[in-house]
């Protein structure tokens, strides 16, 4: 608001000016005459000026009075820019941001239209989940086939990692799934200038949280808020509804194992091998994520409270959770997307693997 209301009253005063020189220059024009006598008579420094009396009068009054008048203009000014001059700031901020999100929107787009085809993977330019062709090499028979790969939503990507954390998996990929690295770091056609603009595009496709800390904050990377309710309750539907249905016996199973979203809001996708292109092996067997199988998920966290907490704020590179764990950044926090009773169900069936 501040910002607009700055740029608003630059453009008066901008206009303001122009219209007054344009009346300046037009009083003058109207004043001018051609001339009608030699140069001597009409010269300026020829004509006689004011006498001592109104130098010192009129003259001087009126010169002080315009000093006066300009002098306010400066104390009201100087304050008054203090004050708008933040907001002013901020509007470039967030004009940077529509900016570098703009042209992320470029590249995240499908290669039909310029783009480095993100939304043709990942459920389009709003990024809600979808699948993409894969092909999977055996490494013990070296036989090639054709897999369908369920591609994680993104926008919810926020919720679950950091900046640098997104951006690690934009630069170096996922190598052993569909998901190249994209960084030229990594090896990928991205510079580092393309990355930050395709974060910022991702940024602006976020869900909107309920209950951000801050009242004020962008709702889309708010801290402390949570997946609105409507998304939550969805979640527990599908769960409801596969548990119902007979395809996993308890809701904690069903939850650890779903596929909504392109599994974005499953475990299994990153600890069950093959479950994201529809050949899953052990449940909980380990893949990107370690193996949850024969206690191990106990051993590492004796008291249940811990992995609780574990799983809503996710690994921080290099600390340590757990007996013996120091994390990578891989696992993500699910604290701000799913709901306690949610997470309780997942960590008891966990547990009992």
């Amino acid at each position: 608001m501040f910002a607009d209301t700055t740029t608003n009253l630059a453009w008066f005063f901008l206009i303001i000016a122009l219209i007054g020189w344009a009346l300046y220059g037009l009083a003058n024009i109207r004043k001018s005459r051609a001339e009608i006598g030699s140069e001597i008579k009409l010269a300026a420094n020829r004509k006689p000026y004011y006498d001592d009396e109104v130098l010192e009068g009129k003259k001087i009054e009126r010169t002080q009075l315009i000093g006066i008048a300009f002098l306010a203009i400066v104390t009201l000014a100087l304050p008054l820019y203090w004050i708008l001059e933040p907001g002013r700031q901020e509007g470039a901020k967030n004009g940077w941001e529509h900016r570098f999100a703009s042209w992320g929107s470029r590249l995240y787009d499908v290669t039909a239209n310029g783009g480095f085809n993100c939304a043709g993977c990942h459920g389009g330019t709003k990024g809600a989940g979808g699948a993409a062709v894969y092909a999977l090499t055996d490494s013990k028979t070296g036989e090639v086939r054709e897999v369908s790969w369920k591609s994680p939503a993104l926008n919810t990507i926020f919720y679950r990692f950091s900046q640098s954390e997104v951006r690690f998996i934009l630069e170096y990929g996922r190598p052993f799934s569909p998901m190249s690295p994209w960084g030229v770091v990594g090896g990928g056609p991205m510079n580092e200038q393309q990355i930050e603009t395709v974060l910022a595009y991702l940024k602006s496709i976020q869900i909107p949280r309920e209950n951000c800390a801050v009242l004020d904050a962008d709702p889309r990377i708010c801290d402390g808020g949570h997946l609105p309710k409507e998304k939550q309750d969805e979640i527990t539907a599908e769960a409801e509804r596969l548990v119902a249905a007979g395809t996993y016996s308890s809701f904690g199973e069903a939850l650890f194992n779903l596929d909504l979203g392109g599994g974005n809001y499953s475990c299994a996708r990153c600890h069950t091998k093959g479950w994201s292109y529809g050949d899953p092996q052990i449940t909980g067997g380990g893949a990107l994520g370690p193996n949850l199988t024969g206690g191990s998920s106990v051993r590492q966290f004796p008291v249940k409270n811990d992995m609780i907490n574990f799983i809503k704020g996710g690994s921080e590179y290099g600390k340590r959770y757990g007996e013996q764990g120091q994390g990578s950044g891989r696992m993500p926090a699910f604290g701000a997307m799913l709901t306690d009773e949610q997470i309780n169900a997942i960590v008891d069936y966990v547990r009992g693997l």
